[in-house]
């Protein structure tokens, strides 16, 4: 199955890309640029491409993510601190973003006769992003199935989609993802916050599938906290 990958460079999408590259036919990594609040983590995808000897392309939409307003993510908004189960946590919400970005992803994957996209999304995500859960992934197959009827068939391939980020790390780790080599944190400073929703995430799943986190992180300790709270 030759298969293009959505890599933002952090740890899903890069274990995503190492376990495609081992498992089926890796045509490319495609990341995206939509005015985020940082691009670090393109940096990543393209160490990654370099890594597994594919393809890496970043297509600016920065005209789109523009009129998404009212993000952490976009915007100048705080990003909130603790666990992603937080209903503070819907202020990361980039409207249609995954819909936006597959839509594309298909239309290059039609084009370069590929036949798969493929995409990181996981069952930690369900909770806040309405465009990760199962029912958006099979509405948006079957849209493409009617939209390049005829002229090409091409899968959303979503692996991870029902289980955990504490499942990727697993995952990850059977391919030799290279851990330290991918960003997640959503504030991007020198060093991974340790602080906000996807570092909180980041460090609890290292914690679930026992495997040594290389992640250096401002507040190593917080999660603690943070995961607790969440349980209260």
């Amino acid at each position: 199955m030759r298969t293009i990958v959505i890599c933002s460079g952090g740890l899903d999408s890069v274990s995503l890309a190492h376990k495609v590259a081992a498992e089926h036919e890796l045509a490319g990594l495609l990341s995206f640029d939509y005015g985020q609040r940082h691009v670090k983590e393109v940096e990543y995808a393209a160490a990654c491409a370099r890594r597994l000897g594919v393809p890496h392309k970043v297509v600016d939409i920065r005209q789109i993510g523009a009129a998404l307003s009212g993000s952490a993510l976009t915007d100048d908004v705080a990003v909130p601190d603790g666990h992603y189960a937080e209903e503070t946590m819907k202020i990361t919400i980039v409207p249609n973003r995954n819909a936006i970005m597959l839509a594309i992803a298909f239309g290059m994957a039609a084009a370069e006769k590929a036949d798969a996209v493929a995409t990181a999304v996981h069952g930690g995500d369900h909770f806040i992003y309405p465009d990760c859960r199962p029912g958006f992934i099979n509405a948006f197959q079957a849209m493409q199935d009617a939209a390049l009827e005829g002229y090409a068939e091409v899968k959303l391939y979503t692996p991870y989609l029902q289980g955990s980020k504490g499942d990727i790390v697993t995952d990850g780790a059977k391919h030799g993802t290279p851990f330290a080599e991918t960003w997640s944190c959503y504030k991007g400073g020198a060093k991974h916050c340790g602080r906000c929703g996807t570092c909180v995430e980041r460090r609890e799943a290292f914690h679930l599938a026992g495997v040594v986190d290389p992640t250096e992180y401002e507040d190593r300790d917080f999660w603690l906290a943070a995961v607790a709270g969440r349980g209260a």
